[in-house]
């Protein structure tokens, strides 16, 4: 019996080992796959045109639309002057993707030079009271730019 309560000792202990190993294993290599993270970034230039038209980039990443359509809008501010600059709907599938908003400004118009820009990304999610869309923001970011 002594011979058998040994064995049986042996064989446990060598299966809390096993355990402890895979379980160190799996703690140090982390999860296998880490959600991708949303972010958000804006071009060091953008485009002022004689027209007025201005033009501003950059990309993004969001990993999940299922709960609203997500948008990536942007603000140009210059001088005491802010205006936003369109938005452009955003594919959520983990990848970075490019995004270009642009709008005519006149009266006064934006001029090349320096400026700012403020961008978000924003989804809508039916959360609000009676089931009205409200913004839930991914991600934000200003840059300053130069305007061409």
């Amino acid at each position: 019996m002594r011979l058998r309560l040994t064995a049986l000792t042996a064989l446990a202990a060598g299966a809390l080992l096993a355990l402890g190993a895979a379980t160190a294993t799996a703690t140090a290599a982390g999860p296998a796959h880490a959600a991708p993270v949303d972010a958000l970034a804006v071009d060091a230039y953008g485009t002022a045109a004689e027209d007025g038209t201005v033009t501003l980039t950059g990309s993004y990443r969001c990993a999940d639309d299922s709960a609203g359509p997500v948008f990536v809008s942007s603000t140009l501010v210059q001088a005491n002057r802010s205006t936003g600059i369109g938005g452009t709907r955003a594919v959520c599938d983990g990848l970075v993707h490019r995004w270009t908003n642009s709008a005519v400004v006149k009266d006064p118009g934006y001029r090349t030079g320096s400026a700012h820009v403020e961008a978000t990304l924003m989804q809508l999610t039916a959360t609000g009271p009676l089931g009205l869309p409200m913004p839930a923001f991914l991600a934000q970011t200003g840059q300053d730019v130069t305007l061409r």
